[in-house]
């Protein structure tokens, strides 16, 4: 029989877990601290726990934690690795060194369904979501894993189609019986899936950064099909319902592509959209992915979009671009790996 796995279970689950094996209640506290605390890559190695206990949490249980299948290694310092699925498939992370800031993006699906035209993920289809253990363990089983200060959920899929096991993971890496981390070092990404965001803002207080790519609903809806699923005048109609003027904090993510979505027109029809709401502006050079007829706007195109917002007093940065040299777009790597055109 399969062992199930115990990475990603809160203390109600951990507390059911010890006393279906005979522990008492402060066992699931310790089971808990070993978890996410100590980063125990098994259970072997929960010292404090009995040697009986522990032989008999194996018999039912794993960790859940694997190893990185690959890793890629850019010139600036950004590493791609390559995860295992539990069900034999692949996820990507990227950890991107900054000066004294190291962020990890963590994927949340096995592929994607919501298909945006300047995404190779979503070339490749859905499998499944991950659970809040295959989340953690990009978190946990990187090299880099003890330097990590941000967690930004933008990697493949999208979080809030998988919102219920995202936010136990989020519950994890920032309660007092996880890893403790303050919210404010996590973002998550989302298209706006509206059905999820009520339960994903009342049970977190991480930011939030909204895929938005253009003003413009007919531009939107050929960049991203779910424009009509999810109208972004919508979501940011919800969004309006919501507090972001202290601990948490609003942007909105937005490619530019050269002819498409960079004149000054849409520069001005964003800005109105996302009035006085606090709000900053988060310009990304496109990457260009295979067999695509999108094209990434020139750096003087991108700084006069950036002072068109300004002059609007959006608060507007432009993203480095990172990892260009080692499959940087999301979904390039895992796509080379199943083509089999990385080295081993």
């Amino acid at each position: 029989m399969e062992k199930k796995i115990l990475l990603g279970l809160g203390p109600d689950e951990l507390s059911a877990v010890m006393a279906e094996a005979g522990g008492k209640p402060f066992t699931a506290r310790q089971l808990a601290e070993w978890l996410y605390v100590h980063r125990a890559a098994s259970i072997d190695g929960m010292t404090s726990l009995s040697k009986r206990m522990r032989e008999t949490l194996s018999e039912s249980y794993r960790t859940g934690r694997m190893s990185f299948s690959r890793v890629q290694t850019s010139v600036d310092g950004t590493r791609k690795y390559l995860f295992p699925t539990l069900t034999g498939g692949a996820v990507e992370s990227a950890y991107i060194p900054d000066g004294d800031r190291a962020t990890l993006c963590v994927s949340s699906q096995e592929g994607c369904r919501m298909g945006c035209r300047f995404c190779m993920t979503g070339r490749g289809g859905f499998t499944r979501s991950l659970t809040a253990g295959e989340i953690l363990n990009q978190i946990f089983s990187i090299e880099e894993s003890a330097r990590l200060t941000n967690i930004v959920f933008m990697g493949m899929g999208e979080p809030l189609d998988n919102a219920d096991e995202v936010i136990k993971a989020i519950e994890a890496i920032t309660s007092p019986w996880g890893m403790a981390w303050s919210p404010t070092r996590i973002t998550l990404s989302t298209i706006g899936v509206m059905r999820a965001i009520p339960a994903f803002m009342e049970r977190t207080s991480v930011h939030l950064a909204v895929s938005l790519h253009s003003p413009d609903p007919a531009v939107r809806g050929r960049l991203m099909p779910v424009e009509r699923r999810y109208p972004i005048e919508e979501v940011v109609r919800m969004l309006r319902g919501y507090d972001f003027r202290h601990q948490r904090r609003i942007s909105f993510e937005y490619t530019l592509f050269d002819g498409v979505n960079d004149r000054k027109s849409d520069a001005d029809r964003l800005a109105a959209l996302i009035a006085g709401m606090g709000a900053r502006v988060n310009l990304i050079r496109f990457h260009r992915i295979p067999d695509s007829d999108l094209a990434p706007s020139s750096e003087d195109t991108i700084a006069r979009f950036k002072s068109h917002l300004e002059r609007h007093g959006i608060i507007t940065t432009v993203r480095a671009s990172r990892g260009e040299d080692i499959f940087a777009a999301c979904g390039m790597l895992s796509t080379a790996d199943k083509k089999g055109a990385l080295k081993r």
